[in-house]
């Protein structure tokens, strides 16, 4: 019988009804969660279903797959641990290390911060008309009203605004499918893998870094520790630990079920909807090409779900980047000053006339190269039982997770070399 670091474990526990004291559990994954469906993956989904139809659908499943493993054993850290991810690689790391590997982790938080600003003064372009810096900006504002939220009244009540916004979300995003729905046959020929050029490589590295999200990856064992295992709170006994790992097993389940749908019905619909329409290679074009396709209402629906992915993906990251700063650094910035320092990029590529949906893609590119830096140590520590004990990963789970690794890293390597070589 597997030990509950085994992932057929976690699938025997998603198919069982969900207790009702393990739903208050719930929580710390859907804030993770959010990082899979920010501005990021509107524009890549976007534009591999419109240049591609379905050809990447295949990229998005094992994406998603990837991610419920990798944010489980992100969670299962904090909980054992008591730490942060960053934190265990802060006390295990000389100081010069510790340095660069916080400066590589930050440019990965400042890339995913870039997209998520930009895609919410988008939202605010196509549905009021506001110049994009100015959108910036209110994306910036609310966005530290949200922050003040957490920093006031807690996780809890920070968790509470995540799922409600990730609901506007699912509903936006999801929307123009009841309207145009995807060819059957070719949704599932889209889950053979398989490529057509460069740029489907570029492609497929966007949509993998706007899936499996370095920050997230950070943030997670983080968000776990912080809700179950307070500061100055004793530590759980194997019993009780048990339980918390279990139940947030089943968190990350649900909370990446209704990411990964989200991602995949933003493909299925381009594909749908957008192959083929000319200027669709923005979120502008996309957007106009939907609304002249769906009609007005759908248009608006999906710019409101742009609008709350951009606000809630925005805070969660500027959380991420604090949590890595700290943990790696000993720093504590004020979320609302890195807010403030970390809306400046933004406001600045904004204002200098820079295509807004390029920049999100590229943003994406970047966060795919710094998947390795936060999953190969996560790795390392989860396999470790002198560090996780009794609640190492199980062999089936250790598998899986080093061949998704490699996987990352041969298509980052396959993305270098295509790009160099001007192939396809």
């Amino acid at each position: 019988m597997p030990t509950s670091g085994g992932w057929p474990v976690l699938q025997k526990t998603a198919a069982k009804a969900v207790p009702v004291r393990a739903i208050f559990m719930l929580g710390p994954a859907f804030v993770a969660a959010i990082a899979y469906v920010d501005p990021g993956n509107v524009a890549a989904n976007l534009t591999s279903g419109a240049k591609f139809g379905y050809l990447l659908v295949w990229v998005l499943v094992a994406a998603n797959l990837m991610a419920m493993m990798v944010q489980y054993q992100s969670a299962k850290l904090g909980l054992v641990t008591g730490k942060s991810l960053p934190e265990m690689l802060g006390s295990r790391l000389r100081k010069p290390a510790r340095r660069a590997f916080w400066l590589q982790a930050e440019l990965a938080a400042m890339a995913t911060d870039l997209a998520e600003v930009i895609g919410g003064a988008i939202a605010l372009n196509l549905l009021f008309g506001l110049p994009l810096p100015v959108g910036g900006l209110i994306v910036g504002v609310l966005s530290m009203i949200m922050l003040t939220v957490q920093n006031r009244y807690g996780q809890r009540q920070f968790e509470s605004v995540i799922v409600f916004l990730l609901a506007i979300i699912t509903v936006g995003f999801l929307f123009g499918l009841l309207l145009s729905p995807p060819d059957p046959a070719e949704a599932v020929a889209g889950l053979l893998p398989r490529f057509d050029g460069a740029q489907s490589v570029l492609l497929a590295a966007s949509m993998l870094g706007a899936t499996v999200m370095p920050h997230a990856i950070y943030l997670h064992s983080a968000l776990a520790r912080d809700r179950h295992r307070p500061a100055g709170s004793a530590a759980p006994d194997n019993g009780r630990l048990r339980k918390l790992i279990k139940a947030n097993r089943l968190d990350v389940i649900i909370a990446l079920l209704i990411a990964g749908t989200v991602n995949i019905g933003m493909l299925l619909l381009a594909a749908a909807t957008l192959r083929g329409a000319e200027g669709t290679d923005s979120i502008e074009g996309a957007h106009q090409a939907i609304t002249s396709a769906l009609g007005p209402a759908v248009g608006i629906v999906f710019g409101v779900g742009l609008l709350a992915s951009g606000l809630a993906s925005t805070s969660v990251g500027c959380y991420a980047g604090a949590t890595i700063m700290s943990g790696l650094l000993s720093i504590r910035v004020p979320l609302l000053l890195r807010r403030l320092i970390s809306l400046i990029p933004a406001i600045l590529l904004l204002s200098l006339g820079v295509d807004p949906t390029w920049a999100l893609v590229v943003s994406q590119v970047v966060l795919s190269f710094g998947i390795p830096f936060a999953l190969i140590p996560l790795l390392r520590m989860t396999f470790s039982a002198e560090i996780m004990g009794e609640h190492r990963d199980g062999l089936p789970l250790r598998v899986l997770s080093v061949i998704s690794a490699a996987l990352i890293v041969l298509l980052n390597v396959a993305l270098i070399v295509l790009t160099v070589t001007g192939a396809g």
